[in-house]
């Protein structure tokens, strides 16, 4: 049997029960970050980011007003 969004009852979920689902996900590969490795690119778009934050530490919309954004324009 494979491994889907019915298979696994995530169907079931409401919206919020299946963000919160993605989030927990994409914590855990995070978690495991060693096994994917970055290219040069990467890491110097990354370095890029970091310092470009640096900069303008203050230059930032919190997690929170994101998704409250997104639920607003899709009317949830």
């Amino acid at each position: 049997m494979s491994v889907s969004v019915k298979t696994l009852g995530i169907d079931r979920l409401n919206v919020d029960e299946r963000l919160a689902l993605v989030e927990e996900i994409w914590a855990s590969i995070c978690a495991d970050a060693k096994g994917f490795p970055l290219t040069e690119q990467q890491r110097a778009e990354l370095d890029r980011r970091v310092a470009e934050d640096d900069a303008a530490p203050d230059d930032v919309v919190p997690w929170d007003e994101i998704k409250a954004s997104a639920r607003a324009r899709l009317g949830r």
